[in-house]
C-alpha cells in the first residue's frame, strides 16, 4: 500500500466540516521593521501539541543593503524550529554558533534554562537584492527538560526524509509521520512536514497523533466542500481521518502536532515555561544586564545591540 492513503483506490474520503475545531486566521505583527503573520498562540487555541507558537516571515522582498537583522535576544523553556522555504539568513547564538540556513534545512535550538540568539542577513546577500519567506515555531518543552543546557542543531535538506506520490513532495522536518522519522532530537512524539501539493493532489494527515493542525502558506485546499486560502490553520479533532484536498492553483502546507502537554505553559514576551517563577527570574536576569556573563551572554561576533526587556 503506499504511504499516502488518500491514493488508495476506493477510499471514500472521510473528511468532514465537523472535524475541523478551529480556523485561526493569523494576525500581523511587527518584530523590529519586518512583518510576520502570527499563528499561534490565538484567542481560541494557544497550541497544537507542543507547539506554542506559530509565525510566517515574509514572502519580504528587500533592496541592495537591506535585509532581516532580528537583534540579540532572550529565550528559556523552548525550543525554536526555524524552517525557509525562499532566502536565506544567518544564526548566532550564546553557544557560539553560527549557522547560515537555506531553504529545505531545519535550525533547531533548544533554549532549556537560557540562550540568547540573533539572525540577520548578511553582508554578502545585501550587496543585491533578495527575499525570504520561512516559518519559525516555538516548541514547549516538557517539565522535566525546561532547565535543560541549551543546545543547537542544523540539518540539511539531505538528512530530511522526503515522500514522493502522485502530485505530492512531503518532507518530514521534524518528528515521525507517514512511516518515516526526521533525525531532529524531539522531545515529545510529534510531527512537522513541509508538503507541497499539485492541483487536486490528495494529502491525508497523520491519524495517529493526539493533536494535529494544518496551515497554509501559498495556494488552497478544499475540506468536504469548503475552501481554505493562503494564510490559515486549521486545527482538527483528534482521531478523525482526514484528507487535504488542493485547489486548482495547488497548495504549499505546513503539518504539525502531536502529543499535548501535561500542564499549561505561560508565555511572556519569549520566555516559556510550566512555571512563573522561573519567568519572572529570566526578566530579572534580562533587565539587570546578567547576560553579560550568565547564560544571557550576547552571542559572539554581535555584542553591540541587543533587544531590551520590553
Amino acid at each position: 500500500m503506499s504511504w499516502n492513503p488518500a491514493l488508495t483506490p476506493g477510499l471514500p474520503d472521510p473528511a468532514m466540516l465537523d472535524a475541523i475545531e478551529t480556523v485561526i486566521v493569523p494576525r500581523s505583527r511587527d518584530i523590529g521593521g519586518f512583518e510576520v503573520r502570527r499563528a499561534l498562540p490565538a484567542a481560541g487555541r494557544r497550541m497544537v501539541g507542543p507547539f506554542v507558537f506559530f509565525d510566517q516571515a515574509g514572502p519580504a522582498e528587500f533592496v541592495t543593503g537591506q535585509g532581516l537583522d532580528v537583534l540579540p535576544h532572550p529565550h528559556i523553556g523552548l525550543g525554536t524550529v526555524t524552517y525557509l522555504f525562499d532566502g536565506a539568513f544567518e544564526h548566532r547564538d550564546s553557544l557560539g554558533t553560527r549557522q547560515l540556513i537555506r531553504p529545505g534545512e531545519v535550525n533547531w535550538m533548544v533554549a532549556g534554562e537560557g540562550v540568547t540568539h540573533s539572525e540577520r542577513t548578511r553582508a554578502e546577500t545585501r550587496k543585491g537584492p533578495s527575499s525570504l519567506l520561512g516559518i519559525q515555531t516555538w516548541v514547549a518543552l516538557p517539565e522535566e527538560e525546561e532547565d535543560r543546557p541549551a543546545s543547537f542543531e542544523h540539518h540539511g535538506k539531505a538528512a530530511l526524509p522526503v515522500l514522493e506520490a502522485e502530485g505530492i513532495r512531503l518532507r518530514l522536518v521534524m518528528g515521525r509521520g507517514w512511516g518515516e522519522r526526521a533525525p531532529v532530537t524531539t522531545f515529545h512524539d510529534m510531527f512537522y512536514a513541509d508538503v507541497a501539493l499539485e492541483p487536486g493532489a490528495r494529502a491525508p494527515l497523520p491519524d495517529d497523533h493526539e493533536d494535529r493542525g494544518a496551515y497554509v502558506l501559498t495556494g488552497a485546499v478544499e475540506i468536504a466542500g469548503e475552501r481554505f486560502e493562503a494564510g490559515r490553520m486549521m486545527v482538527f479533532r483528534p482521531g478523525d481521518a482526514m484528507t487535504l484536498t488542493a485547489g486548482p492553483e495547488g497548495a504549499r502546507l505546513v503539518l504539525l502536532g502531536g502529543e499535548t502537554l501535561n500542564g499549561p505553559r505561560h508565555i511572556w514576551w519569549n520566555f516559556v515555561s510550566s512555571s512563573k517563577d522561573r519567568i519572572e527570574a529570566a526578566k530579572y536576569a534580562w533587565a539587570t544586564g546578567a547576560w553579560a556573563e550568565d547564560r544571557f551572554r550576547l552571542p559572539p561576533g554581535d555584542t553591540e545591540e541587543f533587544v531590551p526587556l520590553p
